[in-house]
């Protein structure tokens, strides 16, 4: 593993090294990545480093941004560094307790949005970051989040409550509540095959949870399970949102249509890979 640059000198200087360091160790976005994580450790914006190259990185700055740029070199993802992602018009912290909020994942939200929902359902909450969109965008919406991960609810809990909305949404252990119906059901559940695992960048096989990755040999598994359930809970013209992995768009399509979804669709992320899966109980 290549070493941390010796905390020292001016900014050009830092993020020089930083950037040299972190590209060797195989960082995809090695002066980004540099730059958020000197900019936190000085309490300037990156506006401000780019404007004053030459200024001092003081002793205590430089040591944090030191011990950040290790963590970095071991292939910790910048969100869990820093503690915090943006996620739409809110920013979350985020932790080992749960993913890391994707852009593509804001599909969902735009998909609700659409809807206009009344009662919406977020299936696998994780972070809270789609529950916590929709209750900040749609301040009428009564949102229900819910995950089988007693960890992630915590931080989806602390997220609502930081945010100032914690009396809007309704956070509950497990998938889909019984006995409920809503006219939307968002999830975003693990979707990566098992044998792929091995395969992914290390900051996510390295340090996202486990269980929120991987969904079985086919990585369909728990899309599959929860599916059915999801569907018995819509109103009657409701609508189910899946964020789906590359290749699996056209067999989750087939699922919701064998389960009697009158109207299926699918959604581009920005890479134009069929990310969500939009299936519709009315055809109107």
């Amino acid at each position: 593993m290549s070493k941390a640059p010796s905390p020292a000198g001016t900014v050009r200087e830092a993020l020089a090294s930083a950037d040299d360091a972190l590209a060797a160790a195989g960082v995809d976005t090695p002066r980004l990545d540099a730059e958020l994580l000197l900019a936190d450790a000085t309490g300037w914006n990156r506006t401000r480093l780019a404007a004053e190259p030459e200024a001092e990185v003081d002793a205590g700055a430089a040591r944090r941004f030191g011990e950040m740029v290790r963590r970095r070199l071991r292939r910790e993802p910048v969100a869990y560094i820093l503690g915090r992602k943006g996620f739409r018009r809110i920013e979350l912290a985020v932790d080992g307790r749960a993913l890391i909020p994707r852009p593509e994942t804001e599909l969902l939200v735009d998909v609700a949005l659409e809807v206009g929902p009344q009662r919406v359902l977020d299936v696998g909450t994780g972070s809270g970051a789609i529950a916590l969109a929709l209750a900040d965008e749609l301040p009428d919406c009564e949102v229900t989040a819910t995950d089988t991960s007693a960890e992630a609810l915590s931080l989806a809990r602390e997220n609502a409550e930081r945010l100032g909305i914690d009396g809007r949404v309704r956070f509950e252990r497990g998938t889909v509540p019984a006995g409920e119906t809503f006219d939307v059901v968002l999830a975003n559940l693990p979707y990566v095959c098992e044998d792929e695992l091995p395969r992914l960048p290390p900051e996510i096989a390295r340090y996202e949870p486990r269980e929120a990755v991987v969904a079985g040999c086919d990585g369909l598994e728990t899309i599959s399970a929860i599916v059915p359930a999801a569907t018995a809970a819509l109103e009657p013209r409701g609508a189910l949102a899946l964020e789906v992995g590359a290749g699996q768009a056209g067999a989750v399509a087939e699922l919701l249509l064998d389960l009697g979804f009158a109207q299926v669709e699918g959604r581009q992320d920005l890479a134009g890979i069929p990310r969500v899966v939009l299936g519709r109980m009315s055809a109107n």
